[in-house]
């Protein structure tokens, strides 16, 4: 079971995490870009946005460390080794990593809700530019961006319909 599970988290987290970390951020960018909002005109987009770059770094260091360590355990190693003295900082990296990752999402999600702070100096010369004296910009989405979330969607959609009828992009050995 062991030797299982290491490998099988391994699988996961390249093809499914680390690809939805990439289009989580891609997808932020082309909001803030697409948006009156903007990617530099709030200092809460900004951070943000840098937060989102972090945790893309930590998850890829992350990943690559800690199934390197736990490929090299493993292998070899019976199934009652799981609870070997050795194995206690890989399960506890197992633990912390993804609780500071919720940690991260919530910060994430409480700017989203509340965005604190105001406009950067480039977005109070963009006002100032525009003659505009609301802080608020029009929450009309543009339409090239409703377009590109709806096409995801329907890419969602195909992809959730094809897997569930078993018509998958991969080899089922039926």
């Amino acid at each position: 079971m062991v030797r299982g599970a290491y490998p099988s988290m391994d699988l996961i987290s390249r093809f499914v995490i680390i690809p939805r970390c990439f289009a989580a951020l891609a997808t932020g960018l082309l909001q803030a870009l697409g948006t009156p909002w903007g990617l530099f005109r709030y200092y809460w987009i900004l951070l943000k946005f840098g937060l989102a770059i972090f945790a893309t770094s930590a998850l890829l260091i992350h990943q690559f460390a800690v199934m390197t360590v736990a490929a090299k355990r493993v292998s070899g190693a019976a199934a009652e080794t799981l609870f070997r003295a050795d194995f206690g900082p890989l399960k506890t990296e197992l633990v912390r990593a993804p609780g500071l990752a919720i940690l991260l999402l919530l910060v994430v999600t409480t700017l989203g809700a509340y965005k604190p702070w105001g406009l950067t100096r480039y977005g109070q010369r963009k006002q100032q530019e525009r003659g505009k004296v609301q802080q608020q910009p029009d929450n009309e989405t543009p339409l090239g961006v409703k377009i590109f979330f709806a096409a995801i969607g329907v890419l969602v959609l195909l992809f959730v319909l094809l897997h569930l009828t078993g018509h998958g992009f991969g080899n089922h050995g039926h």
